[in-house]
């Protein structure tokens, strides 16, 4: 009789559903198909699909991983029941979980087709253990989240109203409506920076030590480094900089075959809110003439003639030097990091 060796749990989330589906594999690396099901994505259907998972998962001395797609905030409330339960849940990203369905010959596309590539993923792969941010970490990334989206709707409403007040029939009431929302937007806005700023700069607590090493980097904010903290969680499960790199979606994707070149560029599947600070992040660098990262972007504009290919080695050269400081509890010392300029070399040819 074969042994199994793990069950593994793949779930599919949505709004209103959650499809599972449970398969175990064995000691030839075959992987069956238990069982299937579907419950709501509500405290009671939580409460189900746990009692299902201990139902069809007999065997409770064979270790038992939960594998599930990180889909917007949906899979956030199951997600952190399932771990205060005691059971062992990885959370992927789409497009990580899309290829390796791919990889399996797939075609179709469904909730249950979904579930089970998920769980065949969880049983055939060593993922990461995912680990809960705290509350406090919680709170900055929706508040640096809906900020970004103030800051969005304040650029619509300034869109509309240039479009109106140039328009050959303006009209005074629009005029005077959009000038008041853009008034009340900027003012959320603003209160919305300071509840940020009281959160990074209060040293007191974990997060607010790790932004003071943040905001050592000359032209680096508040708001840069909540955001950056926020979305990797304090970097509590980035063990490397590529892994970092390729959360981001800093990763080189090269399009190469036989003789053939094709355009080599970073992926750019992966956190875009973060390419998004860091953006703002390497113009302030350049600006503010901090020597070996105006350097890297002196060079790297030289060699190809395109800004924006000089800034994007810029910004991922700076979030490595932030992920370093946190990892290594030290400030920014300009003299110490000019040394780094020696090691630039990868992020050019990565860029490049």
């Amino acid at each position: 009789m074969l042994q199994i060796l793990k069950y593994s749990v793949g779930l599919d989330i949505d709004k209103k559903f959650i499809h599972a589906c449970i398969v175990k594999i064995d000691s030839q690396q075959k992987v069956t198909i238990i069982a299937q099901c579907k419950v709501p994505n509500s405290v009671k259907g939580h409460i189900d699909l746990q009692n299902w998972i201990d139902k069809k998962s007999k065997q409770k001395e064979i270790a038992l991983k939960i594998c599930m797609e990180a889909t917007g905030v949906y899979h956030e409330n199951v997600s952190l029941f399932l771990h205060q339960s005691g059971y062992v849940v990885s959370i992927v990203l789409p497009n990580k979980s899309k290829q390796y369905m791919k990889a399996l010959g797939l075609k179709s596309k469904n909730d249950k087709i979904d579930a089970r590539g998920l769980a065949q993923m969880g049983a055939e792969q060593r993922l990461e253990v995912w680990q809960p941010p705290t509350a406090e970490y919680y709170s900055l990334k929706a508040l640096c989240r809906h900020k970004e989206r103030l800051e969005n709707m304040i650029t619509d409403v300034r869109n509309q109203l240039e479009s109106v007040t140039h328009s050959a029939f303006s009209n005074e009431q629009v005029i005077s409506s959009l000038e008041g929302l853009m008034k009340g937007l900027k003012e959320e806005a603003k209160s919305i920076k300071k509840q940020i700023e009281v959160i990074v700069k209060n040293t007191e607590t974990e997060l607010g030590k790790k932004a003071e090493l943040i905001m050592s980097i000359p032209g680096v904010g508040p708001l840069i480094t909540a955001t950056v903290l926020a979305e990797t969680n304090g970097f509590a499960q980035f063990h490397n900089e590529r892994q970092l790199v390729s959360y981001s979606g800093y990763d080189v994707v090269q399009n190469q075959s036989g003789s053939r070149n094709g355009r080599t560029k970073i992926s750019k599947k992966g956190n875009s809110h973060i390419r998004r600070l860091m953006h703002i992040g390497a113009w302030q660098m350049v600006m503010q003439d901090v020597t070996h990262l105006k350097n890297l972007y002196e060079r790297v504009y030289e060699r190809t003639g395109v800004k924006m290919k000089a800034y994007v080695a810029v910004q991922r050269k700076l979030l490595c030097i932030i992920f370093a400081l946190v990892k290594k509890g030290e400030k920014f010392d300009p003299k110490h990091h000019l040394s780094l300029e020696v090691n630039t070399t990868e992020e050019e040819h990565q860029v490049l």
